[in-house]
């Protein structure tokens, strides 16, 4: 018999990325279906001075809406939410997004690590960060802040990496709960981040 469906594992996905970012999420976000009940919230790393056209790319290669956030909108969920260029982003507890101006961190604004450890403070174990290509130690202190509140750490296999240091430092960091390919973290993600029915006798 099927019950009500279950609750999914994580009520939200936060992804970090940089040198290689668009090859990576290429792979990895347009296989989310539409049917995906979290948000899903990417920092990557451009410059404040170059306009970001990564919602405009993956609109139209994804099933989900892409957004850009925006300082105190509601996180919806079902949504690929980028963070703007040249300002930090950050997840309040009410589930609402904040932007901010503070100093660069790991020489970027915005940081992998700024928005790792604020979601972390939001979702606390039912969150999901995933790390991925990168040429620096952004994200890696963000991720042990997750996987300290009780959160899951994706990595990708650095040997798949375009640039490995990025996911090297958050392996030396944390215990990922997979290490893998961006296809099996994508799959990792879904099955996380799917609301799923439970079959019971």
């Amino acid at each position: 018999m099927l019950n009500a469906p279950a609750k999914t594992r994580v009520d939200a996905v936060v992804l970090g990325a940089s040198a290689g970012a668009v090859d990576a999420l290429g792979v990895i976000l347009p296989t989310l279906p539409a049917t995906l009940a979290v948000p899903v919230i990417i920092v990557v790393h451009i410059p404040a001075s170059r306009p970001s056209l990564l919602v405009e790319l993956f609109a139209a290669k994804c099933a989900l809406p892409v957004r850009e956030a925006e300082d105190k909108l509601a996180i919806a969920p079902g949504t690929v939410w980028f963070a703007p260029p040249g300002y930090h982003l950050l997840v309040e507890r009410e589930r609402t997004f904040a932007l901010s101006l503070d100093e660069l961190v790991n020489h970027s604004r915005p940081s992998i690590d700024v928005l790792f450890e604020s979601a972390a403070e939001a979702y606390g174990e039912r969150l999901l960060a995933m790390v991925l290509t990168g040429a620096n130690h952004d994200g890696a202190h963000g991720a042990a802040q997750v996987q300290a509140a009780g959160g899951l750490i994706a990595v990708q296999d650095p040997k798949t990496a375009n640039v490995s240091a990025m996911p090297e430092l958050a392996i030396g960091r944390t215990k990922p709960d997979i290490i893998g390919t961006l296809p099996e973290l994508a799959a990792y993600a879904i099955a996380q981040a799917t609301e799923r029915v439970e079959v019971r006798p």
